[in-house]
């Protein structure tokens, strides 16, 4: 008892199964991950050096990098747009909207994959709507490229860049708007000066959180980009599951969780990351 006296001790044996649950399912496969790569098929750096010398491994991680600055770049205009519609609405149409986001978010990426397949093909919805109309003689091309792996990507990542934007927007006292107002600034005036500065925590939130998501992303890319614009995780995909090659699969898992706490450590000498995602 005097053991459970001691209130750093309760505090790490309360923390110690989710410490070791997080030990076994996370740290230990991405140990194993790093492993491989320097081990497999012998001990080295074989690996990255292949990665570093092929073109099309170069050429796809520039892809990969393209399409996510561009899907972090439109997520974040469109949401920031829808964010700060249902922030100023009234209460009722605040909680409609508002649930509108929150249920897209529940819907499986499979689901909306399949969706935008239906509507982007050339037989889909759109094209034949849009020969309906007589707006085409001939079915655009939707599907099988860059276009459509940005739609659908935008499309998942729109609920993600939502809600910390509105989060934001949530904390901002109206007040300041309308004082502004008041003392002779126009309404784009105001908006500049006193609103969107206060949003950009929410902003930095969103940005780091779509763009890490958007370098990862497999599922979309891999319906949707039919295999002509790969990404990184479609790569990994075919290296480890189909070509059966571990060692470069592995390395190239490791370069883009490299290029990922990169990515943080540098966005935190900017910006601090605990108050941009609400730790402090």
């Amino acid at each position: 008892m005097r053991i459970l006296a001691n209130p750093m001790l309760r505090y790490w044996l309360l923390i110690a199964p989710a410490l070791l649950a997080m030990a076994v399912f996370y740290f230990y496969p991405i140990s194993h991950v790093l492993w491989m790569s320097v081990t497999l098929p012998e001990p080295g750096v074989s690996n990255f050096e292949s990665l570093a010398a092929s073109r099309s491994v170069q050429r796809m991680l520039w892809t990969t990098l393209r399409i996510a600055v561009l899907s972090t770049m439109i997520s974040l205009i469109l949401a920031y747009f829808v964010a700060y519609v249902i922030s100023t609405v009234d209460e009722r149409r605040r909680r409609l909207l508002f649930m509108g986001v929150v249920i897209s978010l529940w819907i499986s990426v499979l689901v909306r994959a399949f969706a935008w397949f239906a509507l982007l093909r050339n037989d889909g919805l759109i094209n034949q709507a849009l020969i309906g109309m007589g707006l085409i003689d001939r079915p655009l091309p939707l599907m099988w490229n860059e276009f459509a792996v940005l739609v659908g990507m935008v499309h998942y990542m729109l609920p993600l860049a939502i809600l910390p934007l509105y989060s934001g927007m949530q904390s901002i006292d109206p007040r300041l708007v309308a004082a502004a107002r008041g003392l002779g600034a126009s309404r784009m005036t105001a908006f500049w000066k006193i609103w969107f500065p206060l949003t950009l925590p929410g902003v930095f939130a969103a940005s780091i959180l779509v763009f890490i998501y958007s370098l990862g992303f497999y599922v979309t890319p891999a319906l949707l980009g039919g295999g002509k614009k790969m990404m990184v995780a479609e790569y990994i995909k075919v290296q480890i599951l189909e070509v059966v090659n571990w060692g470069l699969g592995s390395a190239l898992a490791t370069l883009l969780l490299i290029f990922v706490l990169v990515t943080l450590a540098i966005v935190s000498r900017v910006v601090d990351l605990r108050k941009v995602f609400g730790a402090g």
